[in-house]
């Protein structure tokens, strides 16, 4: 092992230790402190509040001021809510987070999985979408998360092992068509999460999203059509504070017998009802429409 490598390691350990440690702290000490970072992030630093305020003022237009000022103040809020939630999952045994987390309508999904079908599950930045990393507690198939790879080789590493506490597996998105196109003998599930801003733009999958035309990530459904998928939407929504209820959509049974745009164009009026439903709850410090 090289120098670097032993620091990074040493780093890595250290790290999780703590974060272990933390998530070790009461959930209503894990609220107050949440609370104060909330205070300083929306008073006193404004974390991205003129972006937010943008974002929500242009995706509900009909909405007063004051309006939009409450929904403001509610994301921050819960933003900072998930964070706690998110730390105490670390250590969170899973017949507590099984009473927390509801999931609805999975047996979708195991139907397409038996019949030797993958299954796209898609989603949006809504709720606390970190809570899906339990799903697979819940599923008896192989679940992997797209995501896109850290500079750092040690928080990369963090999150990898946070996030896959519970079964799930991490797929670098450049090599997920690979993998997929490798696993054609062991169906399983793939998330995806699709409602940012793509690097590139085709226009044949631009789309009115929140009153605004958007570029949305073809990746997802042309992966989803060339593999024949099935594709799902979750729906995540907030019943009380550190409880959610997901709810497994159907979009199409085989992505490869569906037009082009069409399984993007469902997606996007899953998203908009997800969001309209909860507005506080999507992730709006994100610079969606930055192009």
């Amino acid at each position: 092992m090289t120098m670097k490598k032993m620091i990074q390691t040493i780093a890595y350990r250290i790290l999780y230790a703590l974060c272990y440690a933390v998530s070790m702290i009461p959930m209503s000490l894990l609220y107050v402190i949440a609370s104060c970072a909330f205070f300083f992030t929306y008073y006193i630093f404004g974390y991205r509040k003129t972006v937010v305020i943008q974002n929500m003022a242009r995706s509900f237009p009909d909405k007063r001021y004051a309006e939009i000022h409450c929904m403001v103040k509610k994301f921050y809020s819960c933003f900072a809510d998930y964070f706690a939630e998110i730390t105490k999952s670390i250590s969170t045994p899973a017949v507590v987070l099984e009473k927390k987390i509801i999931f609805e309508n999975l047996e979708l999904v195991n139907r397409h999985v038996r019949a030797g079908r993958n299954v796209i599950a898609c989603l949006g930045h809504c709720g606390n979408w970190e809570m899906l990393n339990f799903m697979p507690y819940k599923l008896p198939h192989d679940m992997y998360a797209i995501y896109k790879p850290l500079r750092s080789g040690v928080m990369n590493r963090l999150m990898i092992k946070l996030r896959s506490r519970f079964g799930m597996q991490l797929i670098p998105d450049m090599s997920v068509v690979r993998h997929m196109l490798n696993k054609k003998s062991t169906p399983g599930v793939y998330l995806f999460l699709a409602d940012q801003c793509p690097r590139i733009q085709d226009v044949k999958y631009k789309f009115e999203l929140l009153n605004q035309e958007s570029y949305i990530f073809s990746g997802m459904e042309k992966l989803a059509r060339i593999s024949g998928s099935a594709v799902i939407y979750l729906h995540i929504t907030k019943l009380s504070k550190g409880n959610y209820n997901i709810t497994c959509v159907p979009v199409c049974s085989d992505a490869a017998s569906t037009n082009e745009g069409e399984i993007t164009k469902i997606y996007v009026d899953l998203l908009t009802e997800n969001v309209k439903e909860e507005p506080y709850g999507w992730l709006w410090t994100h610079k969606r429409w930055k192009r």
